[in-house]
């Protein structure tokens, strides 16, 4: 096995320790980001696992004086001589290099949208809030309290009875 495969799966093993995925998890507020962020997870994980078993396992060395005893000495040092003429090809990565500058530019994408999520979730708590003050005081309030939090409709029904407009 060539030893750059073997780098390639222990990189991709140690990355998918660092990874912080209930960190990332509890920063999903849609269902359907949720559905995707754990199709990528698993994905990852297989890949991940695929890697680690497959590709970093060093394959087990041809017990040739075996098959000596049982074929002959002839065929099996024929076959020995192909086998070690055969020479496995390096490892080389042609694929990152392209898809780099994407996921880094992702990257920036997503830290972007995260920053919108978290300014709009604040926007929405904030608002919840406000809805259930509003809804705890809606029975004892009078109009004037309420026109104080809300000084554009006060304006609009000002301006709807002054102009004599009642709505037909």
């Amino acid at each position: 096995m060539s030893g750059t495969v073997k780098k390639v799966s222990d990189v991709a093993f140690k990355a998918g320790k660092a990874i912080d995925w209930e960190g990332m998890a509890k920063l999903l507020v849609t269902d359907e980001a949720r559905k995707e962020f754990s199709n990528l997870r698993r994905a990852f994980d297989e890949v991940n696992s695929q890697l680690q078993t497959k590709f970093s396992q060093e394959p087990e060395p041809i017990d040739w004086d075996y098959y000596r005893k049982g074929i002959g000495n002839r065929l099996v040092d024929m076959y020995k001589e192909h086998y070690d003429s055969i020479e496995v090809p390096k490892f080389v990565d042609n694929v990152t290099p392209q898809y780099k500058p994407k996921f880094d530019a992702l990257l920036v994408e997503l830290k972007e949208a995260e920053q919108k999520s978290l300014k709009e979730s604040e926007r929405l708590e904030k608002e919840i809030a406000d809805v259930q003050e509003l809804k705890k005081k809606l029975s004892t309030m009078t109009a004037d309290e309420y026109f104080e939090k809300h000084p554009e409709l006060k304006k609009k029904f000002d301006d709807e009875i002054r102009n004599d407009y009642w709505g037909y």
